[in-house]
Parts: structure tokens; sequence; C-alpha cells
């Protein structure tokens, strides 16, 4: 019994180094991405009081019940506010325009929302698709992804593929070719924008021109120091993921292959992981007391390192995609000043380039 015990055990561990094949990205933990000087202003407190409201929504709830609460209560978050555009609902692809008055409709914005692929919808994050429609005078969509587990996994990602291929031609008012394209997302959305960028260059549709991601997961391997590091700092994740810390890395890998049914060392599950060539320019947001901050920072230093131009700018002491939070955070207003300047540099960029091919 002994050795069939062994054997079984080699067996599962040669399975894991082949189907796992993970390489060492510690040496790009050494990159200096410096932090922004400052504190937290005191509407932070308020911001940390909404996050024990979101935990609170779930507890004592579990499995299926516990799922929809917290999808509830997180389309909750744009209640109350003030927000100028018009949203309108769209079937197929399905999603929801949002307008800001006097947006130019062929300049668009793919909007990926986050919530770990299990929650969230375009409704929970119009704090952020309002904004990104009034800073980038641009119509955007929020597409309306299918979410786990009632679905798979490659099921959201092909309906952000179709979305994307589709606001190439379709506007608001119809069938339209688009002048300016952004993508855009945070957390789990952000994963899904820095993966769908490399599937539009590796499958030679018209590239974004720009791409800008909030907070994202870009290894799901869990092997970044922040993940653990950053537990206690992190109010949003650190509860809820914060517990996996214990459980040893290959048993999550195996867990993770079996609910998703892609394998979290594959570019499909962890965008860092796959070829980071020739990507459009995008900009990166996150806080130095995430979980997920060196998710970006790895992202950020291989990207450079391959010749794409990312951009990391990093907030002290936030909560997981803050933005979220604007206009009651100055934080998150000043991410939005962040987000304009670099779509204005983009846009100055590429006009320069296309005055010197004339």
């Amino acid at each position: 019994m002994l050795w069939i015990l062994l054997a079984v055990i080699l067996l599962i561990i040669a399975a894991t180094l082949v189907i796992f094949r993970l390489e060492d990205l510690s040496h790009l933990d050494h990159e200096d991405h410096p932090v922004r000087d400052g504190v937290p202003s005191d509407a932070n407190r308020e911001v940390l009081g909404k996050i024990r409201e979101l935990g609170m929504s779930s507890r004592g709830l579990k499995g299926k019940a516990r799922l929809m609460a917290l999808r509830h209560h997180m389309d909750g978050l744009s209640e109350g506010l003030e927000l100028s555009s018009d949203f309108r609902h769209c079937e197929e692809p399905r999603g929801e325009w949002v307008i800001a008055p006097g947006a130019d409709t062929r300049r668009r914005i793919l909007y990926i929302h986050g919530g770990a692929w299990a929650a969230g919808s375009p409704r929970s994050h119009r704090a952020i698709t309002d904004r990104f429609s009034h800073i980038a005078n641009a119509a955007v969509f929020a597409v309306d992804y299918r979410l786990m587990p009632e679905h798979r996994y490659m099921d959201g990602i092909r309906d952000c593929r179709k979305a994307y291929t589709w606001l190439l031609e379709h506007g608001p008012e119809g069938q339209e070719n688009a002048d300016f394209m952004v993508v855009a997302g945070d957390s789990a959305g952000g994963s899904h924008t820095l993966g769908l960028l490399a599937w539009i260059r590796d499958n030679r549709i018209r590239q974004a021109d720009a791409a800008i991601a909030f907070s994202p997961s870009t290894d799901m391997t869990l092997t970044a120091p922040s993940n653990r590091n950053n537990i206690s700092t992190d109010p949003l994740l650190g509860p809820v993921f914060g517990g996996l810390s214990k459980i040893p890395l290959p048993i999550i890998w195996w867990v993770t292959f079996a609910a998703m049914r892609v394998s979290p060392a594959s570019a499909v599950a962890s965008p860092l992981r796959g070829d980071l060539r020739n990507l459009p320019p995008t900009l990166i947001q996150a806080s130095d007391s995430e979980m997920l901050l060196d998710n970006a920072r790895r992202y950020a230093s291989k990207a450079q390192a391959e010749g794409s131009p990312v951009e990391l700018h990093t907030w002290p002491g936030m909560v997981h995609v803050w933005q979220i939070f604007g206009p009651l955070l100055p934080e998150a207003e000043e991410a939005y000043q962040d987000i304009e300047s670099f779509l204005k540099r983009v846009e100055s960029k590429s006009g320069e380039q296309q005055t010197a091919q004339i």
C-alpha cells in the first residue's frame, strides 16, 4: 500500500509540473515603480465603511445565496449618484451603452467590469463608465459578459471578444465605424482587458488605440509576493481571499483548473504569462496596499521589457478599485484626471506619427 501511495503522489507531482509549467517571474519584483506621495484623504474612512457594508451584505449566507447577495449589493453601488449620461440597454451583444451629453459616438470605449468573474454588471460600475464617457468624450459600452458559476470562464472571454469586434463597426445609433477605440476594465475585468489586447494582436484585428486597467488580476497562479504580503492591508480582497494563503499553491491550481477548465498558468487566465510584445499604449492604476499590487508591477515590468508602452501609476493606501468611489473620494478624481491626461498624450502622439507619415 505504501508503494502505491508513493506512486500516486509522484504521479500527481509529475502531472502538476507538466500541466502547470511556471516561469519564475520573481526577477520582475526588483523593478522600481514609484508610489505617489501623500496619505489617504479623510473621505477614505467613509469608503472603508462602504467596504464593510459590502462584506456584511452576505454575512451568514453560503453558496448561491451568498453570491446573489453580493451581486445585489454591488448593483446598488451606483444608486444615489448624480449621473448625467444616457444609459441604454443593448441586447446583442448584451451590455449597456453609456453616453455623456454631446459625446462623439465614433469614439468608443469597451468597459469590462470586475467582480471575480462571478459578480458585477454594467449597472454596478456606472460610476466608472459615466466618468469615462465624460473625460474621453466617447460612447462607452459596458459589456454584460456571462459570469461564473452559471457559465464557464471562457464564455465571458468570448463575450468580451465579440463585443470588441462588434464595437469596431457599431455605435449606439447603429452601424458606424469607430474612429478611436479604448478597452478598459477593473480587477477581473482588467484581466480580461489585458488578455483581449493580446488576442486582438494575434488575430490581426484592428488594435485598440489605448487601454486602461484598474488593479488588474494578471496572474492567477498567485505567486506574486503581494498576494500574501498585503492581505492585512487590503480591506476588500484580504477578508475574502486571504485564507488562500494557508493552502498550498498546487492545490489552488488544481481547484482553479477544475472550476474554470483553464489552466491558471495559461495566458488566457494569466495575461502576464503570455506574449506582451506589440501592445497598444496602456495605463495601469493600482494601490500600494492591495493584494494585486505585484500583479500590476510584474505586468508593467515585463511589458516594458518586451517593448510595449505600458505605464503603472500607483496610489498610497487606496482600496482595491477605488475609482468606483468618485466623486466621494478625491483620489478617485485624481485617477480620472490621470486617465484624461494619458488619453490626450496617446492621441497627441498618434497625431504626430500620422503627420510624420504624410
